[in-house]
């Protein structure tokens, strides 16, 4: 699709947007959204014609791409045959996008319980584990985002819990490994992953094991910034949770359906959790879907006693045709092992050449089309580019950054000191070229606020 310029229409989209929408975490009055006319692939445009590469994936969540044919026909044929359905009945659709994601999942996760979104599986998630073991507490980690619903959002580490945290009864932070930023002044990665993991105990110990149902960890944390976890971290903390009976929860909301290179980010650590919660690229954020993949074990807890809880659109057929042709496509297409190639071969080393150069440019992280640069002021000292929580004129330097970015026709993910390179995962390899030269371009910007 060609993009064309219609500045009248745009006009109009963002009159009505302003005076009709309410967005998510913004000052209402202080936000100018760009109003897209088009999207298609890796791109989107405005009504003035201008595109942009996108390297967020909307949320990081087309991971196939805008308006990928496939998605679109069976979005279109579901409608054509049964556009919804209440979800106490067994429909085609829905069967098979749950066998097909039990299929994918590790271990034995094969049941699986469908919801809207992200923060929903994690809610429900939570909910299991609580009412499998007869405990309350669920501990979680600082850095970390698991959703903006009420439960999710207290276990959220990040300040977007700060102004909703009346407490979920029960949520213990605490402090997971992060050796560029260690809070346990490592050296290495070994000694990241065993402080760490020492650290976990001893919150354990001091919280009572016997009153913890649950240890909530995304596999590799996405808005937090991408910091892929230590060797025998994962590991060490199933461990601790079978020898405590916690149930262990990974978040794949992000890291799932092939932004790591594997279907799971869990197969990279070879770990098999009881629950784990999936959103986001089941489809390709299509049409809202999100779920809970259940082990056997936790499963049996409701054979015979009720599970409480539920939605009207759980397993919504829509949703879940969207969700069938988004994994046949990524099996068809080679979708998961193309982002593998993808961050081995193009974005991680083309992300450690920009590092050598810049002097902004302080850590490059990640794995397949999930990366992070951590950008400082300092190489030797570290110090973030912008303070943490950064407004206003203190976020300065990286909202110029960002500016510089999209003039140049790239959409960055840009959050506190860092920017995050989450393109499609079937983007192709010229196109994450392209966008890697216009950050080059717009990281001469950030190197501009560095101390030398």
């Amino acid at each position: 699709m060609t993009p064309h310029a219609d500045p009248q229409a745009g006009a109009a989209v963002k009159a009505a947007d302003r005076a009709h929408v309410f967005h998510s975490w913004s000052a209402q009055g202080l936000i100018d959204p760009l109003a897209v006319a088009g999207a298609e692939g890796a791109y989107f445009w405005d009504y003035e014609g201008k595109r942009y590469l996108d390297f967020t994936s909307g949320l990081v969540y087309t991971n196939i791409g805008y308006q990928h044919p496939k998605v679109v026909a069976a979005i279109q044929e579901q409608a054509g045959r049964l556009a919804t359905f209440a979800p106490a009945f067994a429909v085609d659709v829905r069967s098979e996008a749950a066998r097909l994601i039990a299929e994918r999942t590790p271990g034995d996760l094969d049941k699986i319980f469908f919801t809207n979104g992200g923060a929903e599986a994690v809610e429900n998630a939570v909910r299991m584990a609580r009412l499998h073991t007869g405990r309350h507490k669920v501990l979680s980690a600082y850095r970390s985002y698991h959703g903006a619903t009420s439960t999710a959002i207290n276990l959220t580490g990040d300040p977007r819990r700060w102004p909703s945290d009346q407490g979920s009864a029960g949520v213990v932070h605490f402090w997971a490994p992060f050796l560029y930023r260690s809070p346990f002044y490592s050296e290495n990665e070994q000694q990241e992953c065993e402080r760490a993991l020492q650290h976990l105990e001893d919150t354990i110990a001091f919280e009572g094991p016997q009153t913890i149902a649950a240890i909530i960890l995304e596999t590799v944390p996405g808005t937090a910034g991408i910091m892929v976890p230590p060797p025998g971290y994962l590991a060490g903390v199933r461990e601790i949770c079978d020898r405590y009976g916690i149930v262990f929860v990974l978040d794949e909301v992000m890291a799932g359906f092939g932004r790591t290179g594997k279907w799971f980010a869990a197969e990279q650590f070879d770990v098999v959790p009881d629950l784990m919660t999936f959103a986001k690229g089941v489809n390709s954020g299509y049409v809202p879907l999100g779920g809970v993949a259940i082990s056997a074990e936790i499963a049996a807890t409701f054979d015979k006693r009720p599970y409480p809880g539920g939605l009207t659109y759980s397993g919504h057929p829509l949703a879940c045709a969207a969700a069938v042709a988004t994994i046949n496509t990524m099996e068809e297409e080679g979708v998961v092992e193309h982002a593998a190639r993808l961050g081995e071969t193009v974005i991680g080393p083309g992300l450690r050449e920009l590092a050598e150069r810049h002097p902004s440019v302080g850590d490059v992280r990640g794995l397949g089309a999930f990366w992070a640069l951590d950008l400082v002021r300092n190489k030797e000292t570290r110090e973030p580019l912008v303070p943490y929580n950064a407004a206003g004129e203190a976020n300065a330097p990286m909202a110029a950054f960002a500016a510089a970015c999209k003039a140049k026709g790239l959409w960055p993910f840009v959050n506190m000191n860092r920017t995050h390179v989450v393109p499609a995962c079937n983007i192709t390899e010229a196109e994450a070229k392209d966008g890697l030269a216009i950050l080059d371009e717009a990281l001469t910007v950030a190197d501009e606020h560095t101390i030398y």
